[in-house]
C-alpha cells in the first residue's frame, strides 16, 4: 500500500510538473520572480522531449508501482499517461520533438505576455 501511495504521490507530482513546464509562466504576471524556478524547469521539459529520455520521475513512479505489485510500464509519462488523450495513436520522434517546440513556443508566447501586460498597463496609466 505504501508504494501505490507513493506512486500515485509521483505520479500527481510529475502531472504538476509538466503542467508548470507548459504553462507556468502564466503565474508570472502575478510572481515575476518565479521566472527563476520556471525557466529551468522549462529548459528540462523541452530537453526531455528533444531528446527522447525519460524524466527520473517516470522512473521513480515505474519503480515503485513495481514495488507496489503493480505493473510498470515501457514508455515515458507523457506517453502513457497524457499522450492517450491528445493522440489517439502511440508517441513517434516526430511528436516528441514536436511537443518541444509546443513547450519553447507556449512558454515565448506567455513570457511576452507576463512581461509586456504590467508595460502596457503602466502606459495606460501614464
Amino acid at each position: 500500500m505504501g508504494f501505490s501511495l507513493a506512486a500515485a504521490g509521483v505520479l500527481l507530482l510529475h502531472l504538476a510538473f509538466v503542467l508548470f513546464v507548459v504553462f507556468g509562466a502564466l503565474l508570472l504576471v502575478r510572481w515575476p520572480r518565479l521566472a527563476w524556478l520556471h525557466l529551468p524547469a522549462a529548459a528540462w521539459g523541452f530537453f526531455i522531449e528533444l531528446t527522447g529520455r525519460l524524466c527520473p520521475l517516470t522512473t521513480l513512479e515505474k519503480l515503485l508501482r513495481v514495488r507496489a505489485g503493480l505493473s510498470g510500464y515501457g514508455e515515458s509519462f507523457v506517453e502513457h499517461y497524457l499522450l492517450r488523450l491528445i493522440y489517439p495513436g502511440s508517441l513517434t520522434r516526430e511528436m516528441q520533438v514536436g511537443l518541444a517546440v509546443g513547450v519553447v513556443t507556449i512558454n515565448v508566447l506567455l513570457y511576452g505576455w507576463a512581461f509586456l501586460l504590467p508595460r502596457l498597463r503602466q502606459r495606460a496609466h501614464s
